[in-house]
This record gives C-alpha cells, sequence and structure tokens, in this order.
C-alpha cells in the first residue's frame, strides 16, 4: 500500500494523499493487512504533541484514577457511593465503575462484536464507510480527518441510537444483536448515573431525566490496530468529550490517558469495569463544579488490537435553552456559562477539529 507514500524527487501533496486515503474505504486496518511498514505522512503528529517516554521504573500513577463499586447502591450504601462519585466528578471527570450489574458475557460479547466487525474483509465493511454524519449508521477512519492537522490511528463505527434509531437493518447483522443489548443495559446503568449524579450536586435525583438527558445516545466502538510506528502518532488526540456523559466499555490493551494535574495518568483496564468521563455539557451543568478533563489514547504496537467502545449520552431537546442548573447558581455563585441550544453547541463540535481545546470556553460568561 502506498497512500501517502513520499517521493523524495516530489513535493508531498497531503490533500491529495488524504483524499486517496479515504476514497479507499481501507481504514487504518486495511493499511496494516497490506503489510505497510510505515505511516503515511498524514498520520503524523508534531513531537509536542507527542507522549514524552518515561522510565519504565517510575510510579504507577493510574492507580490515582478512582475506582467506584456499585454494589448497593440502593442500599444505606449510597451515600457513600454518591460521596466517592462527587469527589471523583470534581477532581479527575473520570473513575472506573464495578459491579455496576452489566454481566460479563455481555461485556465480551460485545467487545467480540466490534472486533469481528473490523476484521471483515475490506469489501464487506466498506459498504459502510461515509463521511456522511447524518446517517444512523457509518464507518470511518477519523471523523475530522479533513478538518485536522494530522489523523489518528483508529477506524470507527457509530451508531446513533436516540432520539432517532436507524432501520434495524441498516445496523451490520455481525454485530447488531450485541450493539442492541449493550445499549439497553447502558441505559439502565446511564439512569443509575444519572441519579447519583444529581445527587452529588445537591438536587433532585430525577433532575437530569428532566432535562432529557438519557434521549441523546450515540455509540462510537473504536478499533485500534497495531500500528508499525506508534511514537510518531495518537489514537486520539487529546479532547474533551462534547456531551453530558461518556460510559466506556475497553479491552484488556491499554492506552487510555487522562490529564490530572498537568500529568497524563494511564486507565488501566479493570476486568468487566466502565470507565465513566464527564463531559462538557455537565461540567456546564454543575456550574464548573464537576470537571471535563483532557484524554488522548496512544498508539501501540500490540498485534492484538486496542477495542474501546464508548456511549455518549446527551440531552435530547435540540431546540431546548441549556446553561448551569438554576438550583446551582445565586448572586454568591453567579452562573459563569451562557445558554444556548445543542444545535448551536454541536454545529460548533462538527466544524471543528477533535483537539485538547474545550467547546466550554466559548459559552463561558
Amino acid at each position: 500500500m502506498t497512500i501517502g507514500a513520499t517521493n523524495g524527487d516530489h513535493e508531498y501533496d497531503r490533500a491529495t494523499a488524504v483524499k486517496q486515503f479515504d476514497e479507499s474505504k481501507i481504514g487504518v486496518k486495511g493499511l496494516v493487512d497490506s503489510g505497510a511498514t510505515t505511516i503515511p505522512p498524514f498520520f503524523i503528529h508534531p513531537p509536542e504533541a507527542l507522549p514524552i517516554s518515561t522510565s519504565s521504573t517510575a510510579p504507577p500513577v493510574s492507580e490515582l484514577i478512582p475506582v467506584v463499586d456499585l454494589t448497593g447502591v440502593d442500599s444505606d450504601r449510597r451515600s457513600r457511593i454518591v460521596e466517592q462519585i462527587r469527589n471523583a466528578s470534581r477532581e479527575f471527570g473520570f473513575f472506573q465503575i464495578i459491579n455496576h450489574g452489566v454481566p460479563s458475557d455481555v461485556i465480551n460479547s460485545t467487545i467480540d462484536a466490534i472486533k469481528a466487525f473490523n476484521e471483515q474483509p475490506t469489501e464487506v465493511k466498506s459498504q459502510y464507510y461515509t463521511r456522511d454524519m447524518g446517517r444512523g449508521v457509518f464507518f470511518a477512519t477519523n471523523f475530522d480527518l479533513y478538518k485536522s492537522k494530522a489523523a489518528t490511528w483508529r477506524d470507527t463505527v457509530h451508531v446513533r441510537f436516540s432520539p432517532t434509531a436507524p432501520e434495524i437493518e441498516d445496523i451490520p447483522e455481525i454485530l447488531r444483536r450485541e450493539i442492541l443489548e449493550w445499549d439497553q443495559h447502558t441505559r439502565r446503568l446511564g439512569e443509575v448515573l444519572m441519579e447519583t449524579l444529581s445527587e452529588g450536586l445537591g438536587v433532585k435525583s430525577e433532575r437530569f431525566k428532566e432535562l432529557s438527558c438519557l434521549e441523546g445516545r450515540v455509540m462510537a466502538a473504536h478499533y485500534y490496530p497495531y500500528c508499525p510506528q506508534p511514537d510518531l502518532t495518537l489514537g486520539i488526540e487529546s479532547h474533551t468529550d462534547p456531551g453530558l456523559l461518556t460510559v466506556l466499555l475497553q479491552n484488556h490493551i491499554g492506552g487510555l490517558q487522562v490529564k490530572h494535574d498537568d500529568e497524563w495518568l494511564d486507565v488501566k483496564p479493570v476486568p468487566d469495569a466502565l470507565v465513566i468521563n464527564i463531559g462538557n455539557i455537565l461540567q456546564i451543568f454543575s456550574n464548573d463544579e464537576f470537571k471535563s478533563v483532557e484524554h488522548r489514547v496512544l498508539a501501540h504496537s500490540c498485534r492484538e488490537p486496542r477495542i474501546s467502545i464508548a456511549i455518549f449520552m446527551d440531552p435530547g431537546k435540540m431546540e431546548q435553552l441549556y446553561g448551569p442548573l438554576p438550583e446551582l447558581t445565586s448572586p454568591e455563585n453567579p452562573a459563569v456559562f451562557r445558554q444556548f441550544t445543542l444545535v448551536e453547541y454541536f454545529k460548533r463540535f462538527v466544524t471543528k477539529e477533535l483537539d485538547g481545546k474545550s467547546l466550554i470556553n466559548f459559552f463561558r460568561l
């Protein structure tokens, strides 16, 4: 595969290389399958955007990421669980949950289904490859491929579950049953998380449900194959999630990192755990009490793929005005964000590249 290859006698044409790669519909998995031993130049990031190599004797900073046990969330343990989630949301913007009620076999079958889709022949999966983000189901390498300064090493299947679900037959059969079941489980879990987050803010349990915060659900299932030059690129560059809340399932191949106090912390995979992170909209609703933090995924040289499946939960009423919850503002604690509609908010998100600059500052008063 010579997509993006350079010729010492000719000037490199990045735009042509990106277009050629995109129109091939092979994704980065296709580059690996073709036997590529180097990555195309448009995947190479400037050194300042890449991780700094650290000593293998460094302390295990991944242990700093909180792990919350949801056992007894409807019992007298609830107040303790709410406190742990509140503290994690304030300090890290990230935490992992265990004993969340989703069976291990469902977790494993969901990961296996995403893996199976990506490992189909190109001619099978390429029928879903598109830049049309309005479709309920689509497959692509980097939704911001043409806007970003450098591409990242992943392929992604997107499925919009709500508020407007795709036709069932539009979902690839190889993963259809598994992801529909995954959506059911994560929706129930989302209700529990939003209740505890509401309580952590000191407002009534149903507050986020009243704001339609379970009505917008989108899945982005990422496949990160072996990368021949992982020190030159990233799996996903540093960014904050735009929505309210993200529920993330990751397999055992590490690479997810969270920025905390200007240091990158590993989010070490925990068997059967789910990663929860606060999105920009929840930071706005909380009037800056909860934090949406930068995170990224490293490229890797493992022959086994890293797989992660994110469910993004957002409010569903696109024309409604949103902003800091009135219960959390007062003359002594004024709102620090202006109100906006989701139409305005997501329009700004999809017209910019995915980068570390949060959308939040645009809406800050």
